[in-house]
């Protein structure tokens, strides 16, 4: 049985960067405060938290005072600068580079634009990434995650629409052609009507090229955690072009039932999803 690990899968330079940070800071503190799951993975988060990183929300955020916190790759809106700022808490911020431009770029948008512009998020509701951006532009944002969704939308008005950096990019474009072509048949124009692709570069080259990688293998398991709304979407285009396609969490989830002597097995992952897990799971197999 062939086992090979896709070189394209794994942990996105945001989600690096910010592990690197907890653990330097961590080597030399032994406790670290981050603002949510430094990233969508319990297994790496239970490893950093033996490591001493403690997993806050923002709440607890609110009755800390002189400490250290970590604000992870997902970036935050600006009242927990603020809130920061009062406390007197000093922010190590892993913010995604890509994550900041879109920011200010929101900011920008509903500054440059009309009163009554409408600044459309295509993204998953509640997601932290989504939360940072909605909060750039306070009662101005409209979250959209599919097509219903798309009756908050007022298409004979002004319309922005981003995207949050992990979505789909066939996604966002029909996302877009649906609000232009019900602003055409309000208003006759869909020149009020303007996007931006805000996808990252590199999450968009990762559909095709796990596509190509389903389809050289009889058997994929893609690794991720449950909660990751990027695994999903990326285990949903395996399951497409190769139905012999698994889900799994960690490696005691694998079923000998799922494989024939001669097959060719493929381990894909999520960007939330460590090289290490992905490698303890080609070695579960390749043991069978």
């Amino acid at each position: 049985m062939i086992v090979e690990i896709d070189p394209n899968s794994g942990f996105c330079p945001g989600v690096t960067h910010a592990i690197e940070k907890a653990e330097i800071i961590l080597s030399e503190q032994k406790q670290l405060y981050c603002l949510g799951d430094i990233v969508h993975n319990s297994v790496e988060v239970e490893r950093l938290t033996r490591m001493g990183l403690e997993i806050i929300d923002h709440a607890i955020l609110s009755q800390l005072r002189n400490v250290t916190v970590l604000i992870r790759a997902h970036g935050e809106p600006p009242e927990t600068y603020e809130t920061a700022r009062k406390n007197n808490i000093q922010l190590i911020d892993a913010s995604c580079p890509v994550v900041l431009r879109l920011q200010k770029r929101i900011r920008d948008a509903a500054k440059a634009g009309p009163s009554n512009i409408q600044i459309v998020i295509f993204g998953k509701k509640n997601h932290a990434e989504v939360n940072g951006l909605v909060g750039q532009v306070p009662g101005q944002a409209i979250v959209v995650s599919d097509i219903p969704d798309l009756d908050q939308v007022d298409a004979a008005k002004p319309v922005f629409i981003f995207s949050q950096t992990t979505q789909s990019p066939e996604k966002f474009k029909l996302i877009v052609d649906r609000i232009s072509e019900k602003a055409i048949q309000l208003t006759g124009s869909n020149s009020h009507i303007k996007s931006l692709n805000s996808i990252c570069p590199l999450m968009s080259k990762r559909e095709p090229l796990i596509a190509e990688f389903a389809a050289r293998y009889s058997v994929i398991l893609f690794v991720s955690d449950r909660k990751s709304s990027n695994g999903k979407m990326l285990f949903d285009i395996c399951k497409s072009i190769n139905p012999r396609s698994y889900f799994i969490a960690r490696p005691d989830e694998i079923v000998p039932q799922w494989f024939r002597p001669d097959d060719t097995v493929g381990v894909c992952g999520a960007t939330s999803t460590p090289l290490r897990l992905m490698k303890e799971v080609a070695e579960s197999v390749e043991k069978m």
